[in-house]
Parts: structure tokens; sequence; C-alpha cells
């Protein structure tokens, strides 16, 4: 149990298992000591966990304190909790107690929890006075006097030492990131559960021995959250709380990992909700509906009983917080070691978004166009618009960025925008789909961690974090509802309003990702498409509004994107479309097969089927394909669930490709996609993403279908499902007063709308109740049975190299002067960027030729993935993999110098890596004279170039050999 966990802003040396908390007799703590059969002043209770390190400096500082002034302190005892410790920590306890009788040790069965330890020494405890302090003494002792001076004029309650406080004093701090977690778990924990207390955490408390006793045997939080519940009990009791200004030093060693923060948030939800968390139950609006007639256009709305507030909110806290788990347990081998973890399956995609977190930054703070930059590519330079650099993440977390470093925004973007897409997805199904928060959350989950979505969870943030989509389809749909008479002018207004929002989502979704956006937009539409071919009563009604809606769209979105789509289509380094070769399809069996990151998935299967492993675009498992197909079949009777359908079916068809091979034959037919494949927008796309489109609506499908089942024992009343609407599921029914697509049940809940009136209620039927409870039994298992195989597990991560100290410590810079570049050895590529990686990590204090972006090549200007290809750069790119210089002749070395003339090189540089001998004997032949070792590379210092940073090139012939080698290079590599 680490002292230094108090200064991480969670103090949360264990996560939390659940075990429920011991009585107040004690009969968890493995016996009050018997030694106390009079009165004792003061307890001080050390929660211990793998201490031996620490320990004994610790018991002897507080035992040599104590003794000092016995005046002063009184009897006294020392109760040491070892919490399951698995190294000497019980042995150098009982080492001490052994020489001092006033020491004793309680020892738990297991590792358990700071909490679970504190409460087993606070009601082992007789002191008048209990001091609770972690092992390494952050606080010192001799704060002690402070507490209790502060707690005698208080009469009682709690004086618990303050980090925040005014007059404090911080000795050692904490590294950067972990203060500012503390400050954003410090305003959780006021907001959830303990308001205007600046520090719960600071691991130095004392309090009033009796009402201790009392507060942690009520206690039922095992982990870091201890602390809050206590505090949030005294509160309650009318005990008063007072924070006291001390010392505090960070000690190394701390026990808290990054998914602690996920652990101690659950904690908290938990408290608050006062129970284990409730799902389900009434909604924060119910909405009256006159079923599936033409008549429910106008049905009015009424707001539910405020009683089901807190409720849901409680619900939605811990869904929220689930789902943060959740994405810190995919990426918690990204947070163990920010300086050195690499996603595994990233290829270069890691070091190319921190290059673009970086240099946006960097373009920001030095009011320089955001759009463009020639630190990649030099001297062409990169267009940002027409690259994905998410300026809508990119911009606003700059000062994470400058003060932080990239690789935490990296990891911040990945692990956050995660968990709010999971719950906007949550939001949207609890709003529009089902009144069950439980199947929406289920819903959700499916629709964010879906296999698709972990594929690119490894290298794509623009295609994980897409919290923005639900809430646009959300204010699509309102613009398709009909609100019944209110006027022309109030709805000529709120359409107004609708179109004018949806503008401003759409316009920041651009600046998150344009094609994703593209997606959705076509996912919208083939739903919209089929909604509107089943339901045209509904579709006449929303078609003018919603046409007027997305007029004033448009009058948004035009001005705001005009410069920026400009400068994306037609401005420096821009291309018309980007080439993905002919394997960008979905193969058939990619749909049936696990992806190589679920649970029952195996890579090599997955490997075979997909163009790598970030491009997983399908692989939802045979199993969840049979459930969607048994959803369908089962409540095909509502609209929404056949517009679903179509969506997925016709997604899935899209994503195949223009030619489509049947499995196991040598059939080849033509797929609907070709007739998009030549089409602006859409043939920059890898079509096998479509079939991204079918997670949010398998989603859907998930979550209608789990609020039927768990609504089965709620209808196992004589005459339910007797009558003509039986069959509907209220979450699942149509409620035709949405408009198109937004009529699939609303806030409804599971079981309203089964043929029996509210408050009439019939006797149960036995018979009814057993088979709708075994039905529902067997519906809830074939969704596990789904579900299970696809669980995505963490995200594997590797060792990154570190950046070689010529780079490090700007020994570079004694070589390159203003306008030239440093050349790394090969070029930077989408093979290979760690060069990239080089600039971010150094402030980007040097330009590079080459690099891992979209830029034109050749007069047509098609999009490819890096630079164009050079003879030079082709020659280092196949010495590197091929391990074999050819004979370096006249022909070569000047060739070499024409493209070092282009790059306006100032200094070559080869770092450690595969085949470097061969290409050091190549570099040598090539510029004719060995190179000089210096900071961990070889480098060869050039002649200045003179050149001016402009991107003109050194003469007109250079143009013309980019051309030809651009050729040459599109030859060599096929």
């Amino acid at each position: 149990m680490s002292g230094d966990g108090g200064g991480d802003g969670v103090n949360a040396s264990e996560p939390a298992d659940g075990t429920a908390a011991p009585g107040a007799d004690g009969g968890d703590q493995g016996g009050a000591p018997g030694a106390h059969s009079g009165r004792v002043d003061l307890s001080v209770v050390v929660p211990a966990y793998n201490e031996e390190a620490r320990l004994r400096p610790t018991l002897d500082a507080i035992r040599a304190y104590l003794t000092a002034d016995p005046g002063r302190w009184g009897v006294w005892e020392l109760i040491v909790v070892d919490d399951g410790s698995t190294d000497g920590t019980g042995a150098i306890a009982a080492e001490a107690a052994a020489g001092e009788p006033r020491i004793q040790v309680l020892t738990s069965d297991g590792n358990h929890g700071k909490g679970h330890a504190l409460r087993q020494g606070v009601l082992a405890s007789y002191g008048r006075r209990v001091l609770v302090t972690d092992a390494d003494l952050a606080t010192p002792i001799d704060e002690l006097d402070r507490l209790d001076k502060q707690l005698t004029a208080d009469g009682g309650g709690a004086a618990i030492g303050s980090r925040a406080h005014p007059d404090a004093s911080i000795e050692v701090r904490q590294l950067a990131l972990r203060e500012w977690l503390g400050r954003v778990g410090n305003r959780l924990i006021q907001l959830v559960a303990v308001d205007g207390i600046s520090d719960t955490q600071c691991g130095f408390k004392l309090f009033d021995g009796e009402q201790a006793r009392v507060a942690f045997a009520a206690s039922r939080l095992d982990g870091w959250s201890i602390d809050v519940e206590i505090l949030r009990f005294f509160r309650r009791s009318g005990w008063p709380v007072t924070e006291v200004p001390v010392r505090w030093a960070h000690q190394p060693g701390s026990k808290v990992r990054p998914l602690d923060y996920g652990r101690v948030l659950l904690e908290l939800v938990r408290l608050r909700a006062g129970g284990p968390s409730e799902s389900g139950g009434a909604g924060v609006y119910a909405r009256t509906t006159a079923g599936d007639g033409p008549d429910a256009r106008t049905a009015p709305r009424t707001t539910a009983p405020a009683a089901g507030a807190p409720r849901s909110r409680r619900t939605d806290l811990a869904v929220a917080g689930l789902f943060l788990l959740a994405s810190l347990y995919l990426y918690n081998g990204l947070w163990a070691d920010l300086d050195h973890a690499y996603l595994a399956d990233a290829g270069s995609d890691q070091n190319q978004w921190e290059w673009f977190f970086r240099v946006t930054a960097d373009n920001v703070v030095h009011l320089r166009n955001p759009l463009f930059t020639t630190l990649q590519n030099f001297p062409d330079g990169v267009n940002l618009m027409a690259n994905t650099t998410m300026l809508g993440l990119s911009v606003p977390l700059t000062p994470v960025t400058l003060a932080l470093g990239p690789t935490v925004t990296w990891a911040l973007v990945l692990t956050l925008g995660l968990a709010a897409t999971a719950y906007s997805w949550y939001w949207l199904f609890a709003r529009r789909l089902v009144r069950d928060r439980r199947a929406a959350a289920l819903g959700a989950g499916l629709a964010a961690f879906a296999p698709p979505m972990m594929s690119h969870a490894n290298a794509h943030p623009n295609f994980l974090v897409l919290f923005m989509i639900p809430v646009i389809i959300d204010r699509a749909l309102r613009l398709c509802e009909a609100r019944g008479p209110r006027g022309e002018d109030a709805e000529a207004r709120r359409v107004m309003r609708d179109g004018l929002l949806l503008g401003i989502f759409v316009t920041y979704q651009i600046f998150l990702g344009e094609e994703p956006l593209l997606l959705a937009a076509m996912g919208m539409l083939l739903f919209a498409l089929a909604y509107a071919v089943v339901r045209r009563d509904v579709a006449r009604v929303a078609l003018r509004p919603l046409l007027t809606g997305l007029g004033y769209t448009l009058q948004v979105c035009l001005p705001l994107l005009a410069f920026p789509l400009y400068w994306q289509f037609f401005g420096p380094q821009s291309y018309h479309s980007v080439l993905h070769g002919d394997n960008a399809g979905n193969s058939p069996l990619a749909f049936l097969e696990f992806s190589g990151r679920a649970l029952l998935g195996d890579e090599a299967t997955a490997d075979a089927l997909a163009m790598n492993r970030t491009e997983q675009n399908a692989f939802y498992g045979w199993p969840l394909i049979a459930l969607a197909f048994g959803i369908v079949v089962w409540l095909w009777r509502l609209a929404a669930v056949r517009a679903l359908a179509f969506t997925a079916i016709a997604a899935a068809l899209l994503s195949m490709g223009p030619k489509v091979r049947i499995p196991f034959t040598d059939v080849v037919l033509t797929g609907p996609w070709r007739a998009l494949a030549h089409q602006p927008l859409f043939e920059s796309v890898i079509e096998s993403r479509v079939a991204m489109i079918c997670a949010p609506a398998l989603g859907a499908l998930l979550a209608l279908a789990t609020a039927r089942l768990t609504a089965l024992a709620a209808t196992a009343y004589a005459g339910a499902g007797t009558g003509p609407d039986a069959d509907r599921d209220a979450g699942a029914g149509p409620d035709a007063d949405r408009g198109a697509g937004a009529d699939t049940g609303g806030d409804r809940g599971a079981g309203a709308d089964t043929g029996v009136g509210a408050g009439t209620r019939a006797p149960v039927d036995p018979v009814a109740a057993a088979r709708r409870r075994r039905h529902r039994l067997i519906g809830l298992a074939a969704v596990a049975a789904a579900l299970v195989p696809i669980l995505p597990t963490a995200l594997p991560v590797r060792d990154r190299p570190d950046v070689p100290p010529f780079i490090a410590d700007g020994m570079y810079r004694a070589y390159v002067t203003k306008g030239e570049s440093v050349v790394p050895v090969p070029l930077p590529d989408p093979g290979s960027a760690e060069a990239l990686h080089w600039q971010s990590a150094t402030g980007l204090g040097f330009s590079v030729p080459g690099g891992y972006f979209n830029g034109p090549w050749g007069e047509e200007r098609i999009g490819i993935y890096g630079a164009p290809a050079r003879y030079t750069s082709n020659l280092f790119r196949d010495v590197r993999y091929g391990g074999q210089a050819p004979v370096i002749g006249a022909n070569w070395r000047a060739q070499a110098r024409y493209d070092l003339a282009f790059w306006r090189a100032g200094v070559v540089v080869l770092a450690p890596q595969a085949n470097d001998a061969a290409l050091y004997e190549m570099l040598e032949k090539l510029l004719g004279r060995p190179g000089k070792r210096i900071g961990g590379v070889w480098i060869w210092d050039l002649p200045p170039t003179g050149g001016t940073g402009t991107g003109t090139g050194t003469a007109t012939g250079t143009r013309a050999s980019a051309g030809a080698s651009a050729a040459a290079g599109a030859l060599r590599n096929g």
C-alpha cells in the first residue's frame, strides 16, 4: 500500500474488487487486540502492501516521534495492516512489533485493497483519536501536531491533511501528468460525492476515534475511494471535516496505475448510487403515443415522473464509467509506459499521429497556417488539410501537447475518444431507441467496441473518435419530427434552429474526420431510403422540414468550410484521389470470421482476409451474424428493424468492392461499389471501411432485442400478448411522431406497450410466466454466445526505439543551417517513419525529405502515401530491405548529388537499424568519404546548399528529374 498513491489525486493503491465490507463487529479483522484494557489516547493505522523497502523507516519515525513527547501523546498504539503482501512486508512488521509491544500487526488472507486494509485497522483500534497514514510518510509524522490542534478546536470529526490548501508546502512534486489526473479526479470527486473538499486523497488524516469506527464499520468500498466514502459519511452525519495544510513530498515507487483511475471512477459511481448500479427503470423522458397509425404523428409528449431522473442519471454515470474502464483496459499497455510503449499493430501510424499533434501545436503557438507545413516532404511540404490531422482535437489539445508531449495527447485522444464514442451511441439509443438503459448500453458497446472499431483503435483515431456522429444523427432526426399543431412561425423557428445546429455539428466533424462523416451520411441515407419505403406516411411528413433544415445546414457549413476545403482540394500539395490498389474490398468470409484482436480470434486467419491489421473492417463473426438474422426474423414487423437490416446488408455488399469473388470458387461478380468507385469523394474511400456502418446498425438491433428480452418477465400477466399489439415491444415498436428513423420507440421502455393497460395488471399466469422466463434466458444466452467471442483484448505494445542523442541532444544544429534538411537513411515513408518521432519528440527543430502523409504524384496529381520516389531514395530503401548495395559508380554519385541538392541536405544521418552495415558501405561509396560517428549515429556533413527554404528547387532540370525519378520509382516498386 503505497503512500505515494495519495499524491496521485485518487489515492488508489489497490483496485476495487467488490468484496463486501466487514461488519462493525470486526469479524473480518483477524481479531481485535486484547492488550488495551485501559484508555488509549491515539491509534495510528498504517496499511501496507509490498512495502518492505519503506515500512521499517516509517515505523521507526512514528515510534520516535510519539515517544519523544509522552506527555503530549499519552498512551498510543501503532497498527500495521499487511494487506496480503507477497514480499517481506509481513516479516518486517513482525520484527518491529517484537521490539515494541505497542505495535500490532494484522494480516489479511489476500490483497483486498486499501479500503479493506483501513477498515481492518480502524475497527481494531481503541484510540480516542485515530490517525491513518500511508506507509511512505509522504506527509511527515510531525504534521500530526497541526491536525491534532485542529481536531481539538473542532471538538471532533476529522482533520485531514491537504496539499491543495494555499498554505500547504509541496517539497517534491509529482509528474505533470499525475498532477493533472489528480486535479481532474478531485473535480469528479467533488461533483459526485463530497463537494467543497479540495484534497480528499492525501494519505494523512486524523479522526475522532468513535466516529471513525462507526464510519468504517458502515463503509463498503475496498479500493482507493475509501477516503471519499468515509468523508461523505462524516458530512452526512453532521460531523465537522476540516482541511489542514501540510508538508508533502512525492515518494518514488507509486503503485497507482492508469487503469486504477477508471476503477476509482466506478467506485465513486457505486458510492453515489448507494448500491449496485441500477439500470433500466424510468427514463428521463417518456412519451405517450397513439400506436402505429397516422394519428401517432401528433401524439403529445409528456415528461416522466421526476423520481426517474436521478436513477437514470446514476445509471448514465455508471455506463460512462464502464466505457471509460473498458477503454483504459484496452490501452493499459500504452499508458503503463508512455515514454517507450508503441502500439504493436500501429505500423507507422503512431509516429505519424504524434507528429500531426505536435506540428499543429507548433503552428498554433507560432500563429502559422495550420493547413500546411514543410517539416515533412521538404522542400515541397504537406497539405495538412488534405491529411487527417483532426484539427477539431489537435488545436484545443495544444496546451496538453506542449506541456506533456504528443504521446500523452495520442493516448488521451484514443482512450477518452473511444469512451466518449461509446457513451454517445448509448445516449442516442437511450434517447431514440429503447427505454431500458441496460439494453442501450449493450447496443452502444457493440457499436463502439465492434471488431472493426478495435482494428482502427490501433492506428486511426479519426475512425475511433466518432462521438459527434450520434449527435449529428439525433439532430437530423429532430428535423424529421412532426411536433404537432404549434403554429407555422414556431415550427419554422424550430427547423431553423435544428438546421443551424446541425451545420455547426457537421462543420466540427469535418475537422475530426471527413471519411467517417461520409460513411455516416451513407448509412443515414440507406436507413432513410429503407424507412421511407416501409413508412411512406412518415416520410411524407418528414421530407419538407428535413430539406428546409438541410438548407440552413448548408448556410452554416459553406462559409465556415469554404477556405479549408479550397485549400484541401486546390491548395499546395493537394490531390484528387488516393490509390488503394485492387484488393481493398472485403471478402464475404471476413464477415463470418473473428478478428485478430477478438477473444476467440486468430491473427493468421484474419491477416489472410484483410489489407492489414488496421483495416479489419468486417470480422463480426458468424455467431453475431446469426444472432442478427434471428433478431430480424423475430422483430420483422417493426419498421425500424427492417430499415436497420437493409442498412447493414447494403453496407456489407458495398464494402466488398467493385468485384466480389465468391469464396471457394473462381466466380467473380460485379459489386455495387463499382457504381461509386470513380465518383468524387468516393474514389478516395477504402471500400472495405463501408462495413463499419454495420457496427451501429447491429448495435441498434441488439439494443432492441435485449430490451424485448428483459421485458418478458414484466409481461407474464394474463391477457398479455393476446391483443393486436402484443407482439410489439415498447422499446422497439415504432413511434411515428418521431419522423423517419426516429420512430423506434423513443424512451418508452421495454414492456410498456404489450397489450396491458397501465394500472390494470391481471394476476400472474404461472405457465405464461415460466414460458417467458425460459424464452428470456434462451435469448440472453444467445446474445452472450454472439458477443463473447468478439470481446476485444488489450491492444499489445512494443518498445519504441530511443531517439539518437545526435537528435535528442540537439547536436544536429551544428550541421544544419536555415533552409536545409536532415536526411535520414532511408528516408521516412509509410513503412518506416521513425524520423517523424525524432521530430515530434524534440520540438520540430529540423525538416526531413520524404515522410508519411498523403500527397500528389505525377501530372494528374493522383494521391499516394508518402513522397514521390527519387532514384536516391529508392536506392536507400532497396539496400535497407535487401541488404545488398549495387555497384556505385559515377552515375549513382552524380544522381545522389542531384537529389541531395533538391532536398537541400545539410547532413545525412544513418541510425542503428537492420542492414546498417550495407547502408554504411553504400553511403561511404556514394558520398566519397567515410562517415563520422557522433551521438549514436553515423553522419556525413554536406557543404552548405544556400537554400532559402522556399521549396522552389535548385534548377529547372530538378523538376523533370523528379518526374523521371517518380516514374522509375513506380517501376522499381512494381
